[in-house]
């Protein structure tokens, strides 16, 4: 199957085609450091890694370039600087850290650049005042701002007119505005912000600029993928095209935009238990609490489980059944391992690896059809039973078997889930708490045969004392970890 991705620019799916397909380009917007992040931020890098995935295994993984900026210039970074008497840095740099462990903990591969504002702030300056060069922006009380109708198709990416943008503009706007939506280029510091120098004075980025230039001086342009929440559709990306546009003088070209981004990705909201997160609500998950208290991998099944452009209300049915989900298909590769002890996959023929890769064909059809997770976790699913089905028969070959395992594995690895072993997952990897746990089960099992329920009543409370989920079934006991 080709791949296909919804484009916001167009509104509609259109077949993938990378300007190189020797280095396709992928930009989403990433952090603004300046305290953890919480679960709605986590939902772009989660989606974005599925689509780097499939991107790497289609073209290569040398020849997918992956930038994700961290913003580390910003007024909430200066406000949390100033509480506590710091430099901006040393905040930026504790809350990256946090924000870097975290997206570990969600199987988030790292990108392969990661521009941070503070460093491109002459490439910054550089296309502010190619934006003046071009017409496009203006000086007013220390400030530079763009000029928003100097850009003919300003809008439409979002789909909003600007007549009708200035005629519902709110009358409280700065003076020194030509046009209420003009928006800051550049601005002066206060004499307590960090600042740096510029050719209209002392002073620091706004924050759509950043990445515009980022981007061209990272990436080069056009990139081939623009990616990031579908709040930042406006007036971030919106802002973000009329700037790269008009820094290389394209501002009266119907067909400019094409000169910045070439496809336009958006992830929909997240809500918690149907409500928007908001700190007057009392909802802000921080995703720093949530691994904490769960696995990643559990997080980033439950961030999947919703089709990317759709909404995903998070809620605790929605972590339990993730949970079980996992639970059910690392059961099933518990008990492959356990069949496969002493077997080498090196003795499978080509032959027999070919009918194990094209085993993965309806999760990669799920996946270029514009990135639909779940259609590909009911594939994975399958791939799960398909093995269950090899391990309950008897009569099966160990070969079919080994090849089940290998292609629920990979499939698996597209979505980034089933990364440890067996052991982990349920155990936590501790072989003396498996032992005790084991020889437990064992007291369980003859005690609840020989119905004496005080016995039985004891071994629970050990179990539980040890933190470990019991899960009867027809095979006999499992158990797991909590959290």
């Amino acid at each position: 199957m080709t791949l296909t991705l919804h484009d916001t620019l167009h509104r509609e799916k259109r077949v993938f085609t990378p300007r190189d397909p020797n280095r396709v380009t992928l930009y989403v917007c990433g952090p603004t450091v300046y305290d953890y992040a919480h679960i709605g931020n986590a939902r772009p890098p989660v989606v974005f890694d599925v689509l780097v995935r499939l991107l790497r295994r289609t073209y290569g993984a040398d020849k997918v370039v992956y930038a994700r900026n961290v913003t580390d210039v910003d007024d909430k970074i200066n406000q949390k600087a100033a509480r506590e008497g710091v430099p901006i840095g040393e905040v930026t740099a504790r809350y990256e850290a946090a924000y870097l462990a975290d997206m570990a903990q969600l199987n988030v591969s790292p990108p392969d650049i990661a521009p941070h504002v503070t460093d491109h702030m002459d490439a910054i300056v550089a296309q502010i005042q190619a934006i003046i060069d071009h017409g496009c922006a203006y000086e007013a009380e220390g400030h530079v701002l763009f000029d928003v109708s100097s850009y003919e198709t300003y809008g439409r990416l979002s789909g909003r007119n600007l007549d009708d943008m200035i005629m519902g503009a709110r009358v409280e706007v700065a003076p020194y505005k030509k046009n209420p939506h003009d928006f800051v280029l550049w601005k002066p510091s206060k004499a307590d912000e960090p600042s740096w120098p510029s050719p209209w004075g002392e002073g620091r980025p706004g924050w759509h600029i950043e990445c515009s230039a980022m981007i061209e001086q990272t990436l080069g342009l056009p990139i081939d993928i623009h990616g990031g929440g579908i709040d930042l559709v406006f007036p971030h990306h919106e802002n973000e095209i009329a700037q790269g546009v008009c820094a290389h003088g394209h501002a009266h070209s119907a067909d400019a935009h094409q000169e910045y981004a070439r496809y336009w990705m958006h992830n929909g909201f997240l809500t918690v238990d149907a409500e928007k997160m908001s700190k007057s609500v009392g909802n802000v998950l921080l995703l720093h609490d949530l691994v904490q208290s769960m696995p990643g991998e559990v997080v980033r099944w439950a961030l999947l489980s919703a089709h990317y452009r759709q909404p995903l209300d998070w809620n605790q049915a929605l972590l339990d059944q993730s949970r079980k989900n996992l639970d059910r298909l690392y059961g099933v590769l518990r008990d492959a391992d356990a069949a496969l002890i002493g077997f080498d996959m090196a003795t499978l023929e080509e032959a027999e690896m070919e009918l194990a890769e094209n085993a993965l064909d309806p999760v990669l059809d799920a996946l270029e059809d514009d990135l639909n997770t779940p259609a590909a976790v009911a594939q994975v699913f399958g791939l799960g039973n398909a093995l269950r089905d090899l391990l309950n028969d008897a009569e099966a070959d160990i070969n079919d078997v080994a090849m089940a395992r290998w292609s629920l594995i990979e499939a698996a690895g597209l979505l980034g889930v089933l990364t440890l072993s067996s052991d982990q997952w349920f155990e936590g990897g501790d072989a003396t708490l498996k032992a005790e746990v084991e020889a437990l089960l064992e007291q369980r099992a003859t005690s609840r045969a020989a119905k004496d329920w005080p016995e039985a009543d004891r071994i629970r409370d050990r179990l539980n004392a040890l933190n470990v989920v019991v899960m009867d079934g027809p095979d006999g006991a499992t158990w797991r970890v909590k959290g």
